[in-house]
C-alpha cells in the first residue's frame, strides 16, 4: 500500500516545486504573481522555457490593441481562412471589425482570426511574430514567439513567469480586461443567417469568486496550459500553469493561497507627494516629490511593513518637473518588496540677481 502511494504522488506531482515552496502542483511550469508589483509569490519551475499553446493570444490580443483601433476593418486572407485547429471559420475575404475578431481571439480561440490579426496588424505573420518578440523583451518576459496563435512550432516557447508578466502588462489595457473577462459575446457571421456565439472557454469566470479573465491553451506537445487572474478586497492576482492536467484545480487552489497568504499593502497613488526637499540657490525654498506610479505590493497576512523615503537633504536649483529626485520603498519583514522613483512635483528656477529684480518689482506692483 505505502509502494501503491508513493507511485500515486509521483504521478501527481511529477514536477515538484523546491522545498521551500508552500506546496507543489502537477504542471511543468507554474507561477503566482501579484498584479500591483510584479512580485512572485508562488514559482514552481517558473523559469524553464515551454510550449504555451493558444496561452500565445494574450500577447496577439496586447500587440494589436497597441496597434490599432477597434473599429478597423480586418479581411481574412487565403493564410488566416486556412489555418488549422481552433476556428471562427472565416471564409476567404470576410471582414469583421478588429473588436470582433479580438473576442472571437479570446473567447473561441480562433487561430484564424489571430492570423487575420496579425497579416494585418503586420502584412504577415512573421512580421508579426518580431512585434511579439519586440514587447517580451520589453517587458522582460522570457519567451520566443514564432506564431500568433500558438499551434505547435520549433523555438515557440515561453516562461511560466513571462507569461505572468505578459499578462499583467496585459491586464493594464481596459479593452483587454473587458474583452478577457466576457462570458459570452455574439459577432457577425457574414454571409451566414446565424451570428456567431461566443463562450469563453475559461471555466473560472463563473467558478472562481473574483475571476477577472484568462485564456484558455491546449495542443498535444503543450498540453493544458492557462493563464488566469482574480481581485479580492484589493489584491490582484495573476497565476500561469503550463502543461498541467489539473489546470483549472490547479488554478484554483494557487488563487485560494495567494488570498488567504497575502494582503495588499498600499503606499501611494501616482503623482501623490510623500516629501518637500529643501532647493539651494532657487527662486522657491522648496519643491514637493511625488511617486511616478502607484506603489502598492502583496505583503503577507500579519507582515510589518515599512515605509522608506530615500532623498538627498536638498537639491540644487534649478529643478523641472519630473526630474527623478530619489525613491521609495515598501520593506516587509525587511524586505523590499516594491520600489517606485520619485520625481519633482515641480520646477524651481535658479535664483540670480536679475530675476529677483524682476520678482521684487512684479510683487510690488500686484500690491499697488
Amino acid at each position: 500500500m505505502k509502494r501503491m502511494l508513493a507511485v500515486l504522488l509521483v504521478m501527481l506531482l511529477p514536477w515538484a516545486a523546491e522545498a521551500s515552496e508552500p506546496f507543489a502542483v502537477a504542471a511543468r511550469g507554474a507561477v503566482l504573481i501579484d498584479a500591483d508589483s510584479g512580485r512572485v509569490l508562488f514559482g514552481q519551475n517558473e523559469n524553464a522555457m515551454l510550449p504555451m499553446a493558444s496561452t500565445t493570444k494574450v500577447m496577439t490580443t496586447l500587440i494589436a490593441l497597441e496597434h490599432s483601433s477597434l473599429d478597423e476593418p480586418v479581411t481574412a486572407g487565403k493564410h488566416a481562412a486556412g489555418v488549422t485547429g481552433t476556428s471562427l471559420y472565416l471564409s476567404e475575404g470576410e471582414t469583421l471589425s478588429m473588436e470582433h475578431m479580438l473576442y472571437g481571439l479570446m473567447l473561441r480561440s480562433g487561430n484564424d482570426a489571430a492570423v487575420a490579426v496579425a497579416e494585418h496588424v503586420a502584412g504577415s505573420v512573421e512580421a508579426f511574430a518580431e512585434l511579439m518578440n519586440e514587447k517580451a523583451r520589453a517587458l522582460d518576459a522570457d519567451a520566443w514567439f514564432v506564431n500568433p496563435h500558438g499551434l505547435d512550432a520549433d523555438g515557440h516557447a515561453i516562461s511560466a513567469l513571462g507569461l505572468a508578466r505578459v499578462m499583467r502588462a496585459a491586464m493594464q489595457n481596459p479593452t483587454f480586461r473587458t474583452i478577457t473577462a466576457t462570458k459570452r459575446k455574439v459577432i457577425p457571421w457574414v454571409g451566414n443567417e446565424y451570428s456567431r456565439v461566443l463562450e469563453n472557454k475559461n471555466r473560472l469566470l463563473t467558478t472562481y469568486e473574483g475571476a477577472t479573465g484568462g485564456k484558455t491553451g491546449y495542443t498535444s506537445k503543450a498540453g493544458r496550459c492557462l493563464v488566469f487572474s482574480a481581485e479580492r478586497n484589493g489584491l490582484s492576482l495573476i497565476g500561469v500553469v503550463l502543461n498541467c492536467p489539473t489546470w483549472f484545480d490547479t488554478a484554483t487552489a494557487m488563487l485560494d493561497y495567494g488570498f488567504e497568504s497575502f494582503r495588499t499593502e498600499r503606499v501611494a497613488e501616482a503623482g501623490e507627494a510623500l516629501a518637500r526637499l529643501p532647493v539651494v540657490n532657487g527662486i522657491e525654498a522648496e519643491v514637493a516629490v511625488a511617486a511616478a506610479e502607484p506603489l502598492r505590493a502583496a505583503v503577507p497576512v500579519g507582515s510589518r511593513t515599512e515605509t522608506r523615503v530615500n532623498l538627498p537633504p536638498s537639491l540644487d536649483a534649478p529643478v523641472r518637473s519630473g526630474d527623478v529626485v530619489g525613491s521609495v520603498q515598501l520593506v516587509s519583514d525587511g524586505i523590499v518588496v516594491a520600489q517606485r522613483e520619485l520625481r519633482a512635483a515641480g520646477s524651481v528656477e535658479r535664483r540670480d540677481l536679475r530675476r529677483a529684480f524682476l520678482t521684487l518689482i512684479h510683487r510690488w506692483t500686484l500690491r499697488r
